[in-house]
């Protein structure tokens, strides 16, 4: 079977009529350099400027910069930048799917062996945006970071690099800084990135006018993006190989809904016409609101009920919305206590829940815990311990699911093993293997090891989790009640398995209640 290139597409290939696929546009320059090459910006952003594209309104091409060792660079270079988009979801109260060959990537580059092809970058005036997305854990302060590295470490390094090299090349023109639109999942994306970068600028010594053009000249937008990407759809790809005509190793799949709340000048709309092409983008001067809905309905769902769903043998999020069990408690914690600590309009985040709810079950969408479960730690504490203290303070109480899923979570990093970013655990059935930062997995497997087969082994394990101020900011064994119910939630997934420690919680005689 034929590979997708752009030879493909510009041959006499005859592609099935479900499918559509335009011209290879080869003559448009790139304007956009992306830091990220994975499944939801491609589902994303890249296929917004791919709409924009077909209608004219951008005219310019995106190279992609893969922000860790490994990635898929070679992958997409090897189909010159294209892959195949399959959306499918409601629109008008019916199931309906699109599938179009994206084009809007002109080509990947990998720093770590070629970081000077990257600095080639900003040299080009043309190439005047940025965009990046590379996790939560991506947006980071690295002391150990260093300018003379080839590439420097963390993305905020990289960008800084990036920069003072543009701003040397122009010569300190006002006119050359860029639109910086992060899309990591962390409060005031924008925001703190631009001021790790001028921190990083300050301590690597770069020059004073540097750090003024940097402050000055380039513009760091906050945002928040909205979009369940599942990815790659392994169980059906041979399906799909074979209705298509040609193989895609970068198939990338999506549900139709999607919105991007861009928090910047009215006048952007003009340079990035994504609402005048149809695309629910909206651009504010407060994305707070959107944000927290989306954080902590959403995504918070998703991060509290992972490890529980895994665990429990369920692998995918509309399986677990339709368990009776799983479904039951991931709706419980919405709505009894995500919202009610939440200072928003209650009808607001009420109709959202039952949105996000119907999105869930959407039947295209097989969108796996596993994956979900990548960089869950620094997920954990963006999406939910927010809500967990915000309850704490409204209702003086310990909520039971939030808290409940935390144990789930440290459940998970039981008893495994560790190699790099790595982690290699079991469940009923069968060995696992799910991604999180060096850093976090070492947390883990320490605070494992504070067990030592005591009768207040348990105890101790969840006093070192909740006291771990570096991850969550603060000593959460402060808060009161919390290391008795953590406690006792860890208690009871082990002495009695997953499936019993959900029952008793959800009949509301969990760790700390009176059965």
């Amino acid at each position: 079977m034929r590979s997708l290139n752009k030879t493909l597409l510009a041959g006499d290939f005859s592609f099935p009529p479900d499918l559509e696929a335009g011209p290879y546009p080869g003559h448009l320059p790139e304007r956009v350099i992306q830091f990220g090459e994975g499944n939801f910006l491609r589902a994303f952003v890249d296929w917004m400027f791919h709409q924009l594209n077909k209608k004219g309104m951008f005219q310019g091409r995106v190279v992609v910069v893969q922000p860790l060792a490994r990635g898929l660079i070679d992958k997409l270079n090897q189909q010159d930048g294209l892959y195949t988009l399959i959306l499918r979801g409601y629109q008008d109260g019916q199931m309906i799917e699109k599938r179009e060959i994206i084009t809007s990537i002109s080509r990947g580059l990998n720093p770590y062996e070629d970081w000077q092809a990257v600095l080639r970058c900003a040299e080009d005036p043309k190439i005047d945006t940025v965009i990046s997305n590379t996790t939560e854990a991506g947006i980071i302060y690295d002391p150990e970071d260093s300018i003379t590295a080839a590439p420097p470490r963390s993305f905020p390094g990289k960008l800084t690099a990036y920069l003072y090299h543009r701003f040397c090349h122009f010569k300190g023109d006002p006119n050359k800084g860029m639109l910086i639109i992060p899309c990591e999942l962390i409060d005031r994306n924008g925001d703190n990135l631009k001021a790790i970068t001028l921190r990083l600028a300050g301590e690597w010594g770069l020059p004073g006018e540097f750090q003024q053009w940097l402050k000055e000249a380039n513009l760091f937008l906050n945002t928040l993006v909205d979009r369940v990407v599942p990815g790659y759809p392994r169980e059906e790809a041979g399906k799909l190989y074979a209705h298509l005509g040609y193989q895609d190793d970068l198939l990338d799949t999506g549900e139709l809904f999607h919105l991007w709340v861009i928090e910047g000048p009215g006048y952007l709309k003009e340079k990035l016409p994504f609402e005048e092409a149809g695309l629910n983008v909206i651009w504010t001067d407060d994305l707070t609101p959107y944000r927290t809905r989306k954080v902590r309905i959403l995504n918070g769902a998703h991060t509290s009920t992972a490890a529980v769903a895994f665990l429990s043998g369920v692998d995918t999020v509309r399986e677990a919305v339709e368990h009776p069990r799983i479904g039951r408690y991931m709706e419980d914690l919405i709505f009894k206590e995500v919202i009610p600590a939440t200072d928003l309009d209650k009808g607001m985040l009420t109709e959202f829940a039952g949105e996000v709810l119907q999105r869930f079950r959407n039947p295209y969408i097989v969108h796996r815990w596993q994956s979900i479960l990548l960089n869950t730690t620094s997920k954990y504490k963006t999406r939910v311990l927010p809500t967990l203290l915000d309850y704490v303070a409204k209702k003086k109480e310990i909520p039971e699911k939030l808290t409940f899923s935390l144990a789930a979570m440290a459940a998970l990093f039981k008893d495994g093993k560790t190699n790099g970013r790595q982690y290699q655990g079991q469940r009923q059935q069968g060995d696992f293997i799910i991604e999180d930062d060096p850093e976090a997995l070492a947390f883990w497997q320490s605070a494992w090891r504070q067990n030592k087969g005591t009768p207040g082994g348990v105890r101790e394990v969840a006093a070192y989790i909740l006291g771990n101020t570096g991850l969550w900011g603060q000593d959460l064994n402060t808060v009161p009640g919390l290391t008795e119910k953590l406690e006792g939630y860890l208690q009871d997934i082990f002495s009695g398995g997953m499936a019993a420690a959900l029952e008793k919680v959800l009949a509301g005689s969990g760790a700390g209640n009176p059965a």
